[in-house]
C-alpha cells in the first residue's frame, strides 16, 4: 500500500466507489421490483421536479417549478378539463301536435234519449283526445365536438337526421347557439355543424391509424340525453369492426372499419369524441351493443377528415360521383345474366328506365358502357364487403381513379377524374 502513488490511490478509490455504487443500484431495483405494488406505485410516482434558472441581470437564483403528470389519472383528468368545453349537447326540437283531453256524455244531446226523465240515465263521460295548436318540443339529443375554432362541429348523422327538426348545441357552461346543418353525408353516419362564433375551444383530430388494440381511451357525451358531458374510461378492444346499426330515422346502417372500445357508450353519447391519452380525437362515438356489456363502437376520425376538409373550404360537402347505374354481381347474378365472374358492378339501366351510364358524368368520361362489368377501383375489388359507395366515401371531388373494367372477355384499365354528386340524388 506504501508503495502506491497518489494518483494510484485516487484511481483506487473511484474504482471502489464505481463498484459499490453498481451493486447498490441492482440491490435497490431488485428490492424495489420484489416489493408489493402500493410501494412500487408510491415509489415510481413522480410528484415534481424543480428546474433552477438564472434570471439575466439578477443576482439570485430563481426557482422555478415545473409540474408534470404523475400517474394516468392525473393525465386524465387534465385532458378532461381541456376538452370539456369543446363537447357539446346537439338538441334537436320540431313544432309538435299539443293533444288536448276532454270528456262527452254519450246520451247528452241524443234525440233518441230526450223524453226520457231526468236522472233516469247515469252520468257516462267518455274520455276523448284532440289537438289543440302546436309547440316546439325537444325530440331528440345527441353529442358533438367542435373541430375547428370558428364554430365546425361534427356528430353522427343519425343524430341530425330529421330534416323537419331544428338543431341548436348548448356548450358545458349553459350557453345555447342555433346551428346550421352543412352537410349530411350519404355514405357515413357523420354530420357537419356551423354555429356562429370564433374562437371556440376546438379538440385535434389525430391518425387513426395509429390506434393499437389496448390502448386507454377517453370518451364523451351527454349520456341519456341527459347527464351533459358525462366522462368514460376504457380502452380499445378491437379495430376494424363490422356492424349493422338499428335505431336510425333512415332505418337499418352498415358500419365498417369501427374502433370497437369498453369506454361506457350510452344512448346520448352519440357524435361525442373518442380520446386517446395525448387529449386528440381518435374517433366519433357512433354505436352500441344491446345485448352485452361495455362494448361500443366508435367511426375512425380519419373517415371524417374529408367532410371537414370540404366544409371548411367550400362551406359545404362535395360528394364524389361516378355516374352509374348498376347490378353487384354475385354467384346468381352471374347465372342469370351468364357472365364469367361472381364479382364487380354490371353497369345495366335502372328499373325505372336510368341510364346504366350517366351522360356527362366520370363514368362516360372514362369510357364506360352498359355491358360493363366494373371489378375494381384502385386496385380493390368490388364485391359485398367493399361497396362503391365505401370506396367513394374516402375520395373527394377531383381526385383520379383507376378502374379495372371487364368488357366482354377483354379486362380494360381506364382512368377517371371523380365529379361531384349531383344535389337531386
Amino acid at each position: 500500500m506504501n508503495d502506491l502513488t497518489r494518483a494510484q490511490v485516487i484511481m483506487l478509490v473511484l474504482l471502489v466507489s464505481f463498484v459499490t455504487s453498481l451493486v447498490t443500484g441492482i440491490v435497490t431495483v431488485t428490492l424495489v421490483n420484489q416489493a408489493p405494488p402500493p410501494i412500487t406505485q408510491t415509489i415510481n410516482k413522480v410528484i415534481e421536479r424543480t428546474i433552477r434558472t438564472v434570471v439575466p441581470g439578477d443576482s439570485q437564483t430563481a426557482a422555478i417549478a415545473a409540474p408534470i403528470i404523475v400517474t394516468q389519472e392525473d393525465r386524465i383528468v387534465k385532458i378532461v378539463n381541456n376538452v370539456s368545453s369543446a363537447v357539446v349537447s346537439v338538441v334537436a326540437t320540431k313544432d309538435m301536435p299539443v293533444i288536448e283531453k276532454y270528456y262527452i256524455n254519450p246520451f247528452k244531446n241524443n234525440a233518441a234519449f230526450k223524453n226520457l226523465p231526468g236522472g233516469f240515465l247515469p252520468d257516462v263521460k267518455i274520455p276523448q283526445y284532440r289537438q289543440k295548436g302546436v309547440e316546439k318540443r325537444q325530440i331528440s339529443s345527441g353529442t358533438g365536438f367542435f373541430v375547428s375554432s370558428d364554430g365546425l362541429i361534427i356528430t353522427n348523422k343519425h343524430v341530425v337526421a330529421d330534416t323537419a327538426a331544428e338543431y341548436s348545441i348548448v356548450m358545458n357552461d349553459g350557453r345555447k347557439f342555433e346551428a346550421k346543418i352543412l352537410a349530411r353525408d350519404p355514405f357515413q353516419d357523420i354530420a357537419i355543424l356551423k354555429v356562429k362564433g370564433e374562437k371556440f375551444n376546438f379538440i385535434s383530430l389525430d391518425d387513426s391509424k395509429n390506434v393499437k388494440v389496448g390502448q386507454t381511451v377517453i370518451a364523451i357525451g351527454n349520456t341519456l340525453g341527459e347527464f351533459q358531458n358525462t366522462v368514460s374510461r376504457g380502452i380499445v378492444s378491437g379495430l376494424n369492426r363490422k356492424v349493422t346499426a338499428l335505431g336510425g330515422i333512415s332505418g337499418p346502417e352498415k358500419l365498417q372499419e369501427l374502433i370497437q372500445t369498453d369506454a361506457s357508450i350510452n344512448p346520448g353519447n352519440s357524435g361525442g369524441p373518442l380520446l386517446n391519452l395525448n387529449g386528440r380525437a381518435i374517433g366519433i362515438n357512433t354505436a352500441m351493443a344491446k345485448a352485452a356489456e361495455n362494448v361500443g363502437f366508435a367511426l375512425p376520425v380519419n373517415i371524417a377528415k374529408r367532410d371537414i376538409a370540404d366544409a371548411k373550404e367550400f362551406g359545404a360537402v362535395k360528394y364524389p360521383y361516378l355516374g352509374i347505374n348498376y347490378l353487384v354481381v354475385d354467384k346468381n347474378v352471374k347465372k342469370q345474366k351468364g357472365l364469367v365472374v361472381d364479382y364487380g358492378l354490371f353497369l345495366t339501366k335502372g328499373t325505372k328506365g336510368e341510364l346504366a351510364v350517366a351522360k356527362g358524368s366520370a363514368a362516360e368520361k372514362a369510357g364506360l358502357k352498359e355491358g360493363d362489368i366494373l371489378l375494381e377501383i384502385n386496385g380493390t375489388k368490388l364485391s359485398g364487403s367493399d361497396s362503391l359507395a365505401y370506396l367513394l366515401s374516402k375520395l373527394r371531388v377531383g381526385d383520379k381513379i383507376k378502374l379495372k373494367v371487364l368488357r366482354k372477355d377483354k379486362e380494360l384499365n381506364l382512368e377517371a377524374v371523380l365529379g361531384a354528386r349531383p344535389g337531386n340524388l
